[in-house]
């Protein structure tokens, strides 16, 4: 077995300005692709990479995903970029709402029960593949990186798995748009938060985005 670096981004700003009359995913919700600064912002993310030995860009179905792993994937030449419903924007836990704040009960009531089954079943499953060290790699090897171009929802997810915290710790944990996170899994010790919504590679007007105003730091 050998160490895995797991590099999580949350994808690129969300072009906003045509929800009017978006594509729509199979669950009826908004799917459309990057705006400007998003586009600048997955640029900026793929430069920050340049030059990872990666052996693979992971990205959800949606379009701000998939677009967002597209701009990273060209700063990574050669690096092979895989679609997989694993990364995609799912409900991690069929969390209890009782004794959560009034805001955070009436965020998980949106959940139709089907989502409350399936996005945890997808949930485990991604963590089952990207969440720990590489066993099929030779002893002694380099460490293994990978890219995932995800959602809040995920990299919240395993952020809370690699801390060992309470399921529902998995609300609160807010990403910004093309923020990092890098989660380092060794077979020798438990999981390492390496980093954790870095945006170092942003400049300040193009950080802060998909969050409140006042999350801007």
């Amino acid at each position: 077995m050998v160490t895995r670096l797991l590099y999580l981004a949350r994808h690129a700003e969300q072009d906003l300005t045509v929800l009017g009359d978006p594509e729509l995913t199979e669950a009826g919700e908004p799917d459309s692709g990057l705006s400007e600064r998003g586009r600048r912002q997955a640029t900026l993310l793929g430069e920050r990479l340049r030059g990872r030995p990666f052996t693979a860009v992971h990205h959800g179905p949606l379009r701000r995903a998939a677009q967002t792993a597209e701009i990273v994937a060209q700063s990574l030449p050669g690096v092979p970029v895989y679609a997989t419903e694993l990364a995609g924007d799912h409900l991690p836990h069929d969390t209890d709402p009782v004794g959560l704040p009034p805001a955070y009960a009436e965020f998980l009531a949106r959940f139709s029960a089907a989502e409350r089954v399936d996005g945890p079943r997808v949930t485990a499953d991604a963590v089952g593949r990207f969440a720990g060290p590489v066993s099929e790699a030779a002893s002694g090897a380099e460490p293994v990186r990978e890219l995932i171009v995800t959602h809040t929802f995920l990299i919240a997810w395993l952020v809370r798995h690699a801390l060992d915290a309470p399921e529902r710790r998995w609300l609160g944990l807010n990403l910004h748009n093309a923020g990092l996170t890098v989660i380092r899994y060794s077979p020798a010790g438990p999981p390492s938060l390496v980093a954790v919504n870095d945006v170092a590679h942003l400049p300040p007007e193009l950080r802060g985005t998909g969050l409140p105003p006042d999350y801007l730091v």
